[in-house]
């Protein structure tokens, strides 16, 4: 083989090389930023035969519960269970809740998984619409009807 042609199979072979643990590199640092969605009930009884462990950072989104916000009178703190088409899963979040956020809608969450069915809770979604539900939950919740909660004075 001509030395010329050694040279440059050499060079393209080293710049693939480079170019994979670049890539390697990237993706194992990203590994810590990457937001998994979930139901309820992926949470709970796994998805893929696999259950989220606990402390991994994740989205879940659902439908809020009626009765089960627990507001804090002293702080922010609120909790509140969210269900799609089998267990509840509670959700604690400390701050402002969306105008938005009421009982029997659709959110999403995004936060830490503490407990098995527990999550603590960085950010709440709602979105102004009634029938909202997250593309995901919509998807899981085909064929089965929602009753929606009665509206106080109705």
């Amino acid at each position: 083989m001509n030395p010329r042609r050694k040279q440059r199979l050499l060079a393209v072979g080293l710049v693939g090389v480079l170019l994979t643990g670049a890539v390697g590199l990237m993706l194992f640092a990203l590994t810590d930023s990457i937001d998994l969605f979930y139901t309820p009930s992926q949470i709970v009884e796994g998805r893929d035969g696999r259950k989220p462990e606990i402390g991994q950072r994740l989205r879940i989104g659902g439908m809020v519960v009626p009765g089960s916000v627990v507001r804090d009178q002293q702080t922010l703190a609120v909790s509140f269970d969210l269900v799609d088409t089998g267990p509840s899963v509670t959700v604690r979040y400390t701050g402002i809740l969306p105008d938005l956020f009421r009982e029997g809608q659709g959110i999403v969450a995004t936060g830490t998984l503490v407990e098995s069915n527990v999550i603590s809770a960085q950010e709440v979604l709602a979105k102004h619409d009634e029938e909202y539900m997250p593309p995901e939950l919509a998807e899981q919740m085909k064929g089965i009807k929602h009753v929606k909660p009665k509206q106080p004075g109705v």
